[in-house]
């Protein structure tokens, strides 16, 4: 483990000082993790329709299914991808082989088995599998890693690793416990992380700020943090039915409440401006940095 840390370090180094390639952006993708306390909160519906309402904004996204077990973007697509995570770490494909491409032509990789796999790496396979996404990541705007519900030891590394976590959560008591519980024992290890609410399937606008100023309430008396509300989507039926039919509700129904709402989140995100801390590192620098953490 002494030795994949002082490899991977090493590494980082390196690209701290980046030389130019011909035709290639030297801008990095922002990460973002999506979890949520508990399942069934609809985390993995509105990662997809978030990434799609990006793309409607002249983004460049990556999703990226990393919830172990239960992963299912794809079904949320209705598309059966021929290569997963697995095959990356396998190095039977490249990073740009294993990308499947779903409604509105939006790049996903779908996880399966090989993100177990991810959290075992040699120092060679660490190597070639944080060359492929920094090589990935020179070409987008965000990659949105939808984690697994609860918090398992592979979804706490996504979080402490990424720039940002969308935390989702609904009006149910024990969403909303679950949510703050999420929040807690993380940052109880990673201050540093930073954490932005969603609520899902309000009524209105009144109950989803009532729902956020409880968990911000409580971050901020016991976590001595602050929390920022991203957004809420409306419940209504249009957002079920288009599970039922596996089209992103953006899609089936662009005009419905639910729709307006995640546009209005993707429009705030696209028009955020940038302000990053002297000496900080975001995006896959920061991401590779990280994730040393889990090798100490």
């Amino acid at each position: 483990m002494k030795d994949q840390a002082e490899s991977l370090r090493a590494m980082i180094q390196s690209m701290e000082q980046p030389q130019p390639e011909a035709g290639r952006s030297q801008c990095t993708a922002k990460i973002i993790t999506v979890s949520s306390g508990k399942g069934g909160v609809g985390k993995s519906n509105f990662t997809l329709n978030l990434a799609l309402s990006l793309k409607t904004y002249g983004k460049k996204v990556l999703l990226f299914d990393a919830d172990i077990g239960m992963a299912n973007i794809d079904v949320l697509m209705g598309v059966r991808p021929k290569y997963s995570l697995y095959h990356l770490l396998k190095r039977e494909k490249t990073v740009s082989e294993i990308i499947e491409y779903g409604e509105g032509g939006l790049p996903f990789i779908a996880g399966g088995s090989g993100l177990t796999e991810l959290f075992t790496l040699s120092d060679q396979d660490l190597h070639y599998f944080t060359g492929q996404i920094e090589e990935i990541a020179a070409e987008m705007d965000y990659i949105l890693f939808d984690t697994g519900a609860g918090l398992s030891k592979e979804t706490f590394q996504f979080i402490a690793a990424a720039d940002e976590c969308f935390v989702v959560t609904t009006p149910e008591p024990t969403s909303i416990t679950d949510a703050y519980a999420l929040i807690k024992v993380v940052s109880g290890s990673r201050p540093d992380v930073k954490f932005k609410l969603m609520i899902n399937r309000v009524a209105d606008e009144k109950e989803a700020r009532f729902v956020a100023d409880k968990i911000k309430l409580a971050a901020r008396r016991f976590l001595n943090m602050e929390i920022a509300l991203l957004g809420y989507i409306r419940d209504e039926a249009y957002v079920m039915n288009s599970v039922k039919r596996q089209i992103p509700f953006t899609i089936a129904y662009p005009h419905c409440a639910a729709s307006r709402d995640i546009r209005q989140i993707a429009r705030t995100l696209a028009e955020e401006s940038e302000v990053k801390q002297e000496g900080a590192l975001t995006g896959i620098r920061g991401f590779l940095q990280k994730w040393l953490l889990r090798t100490k």
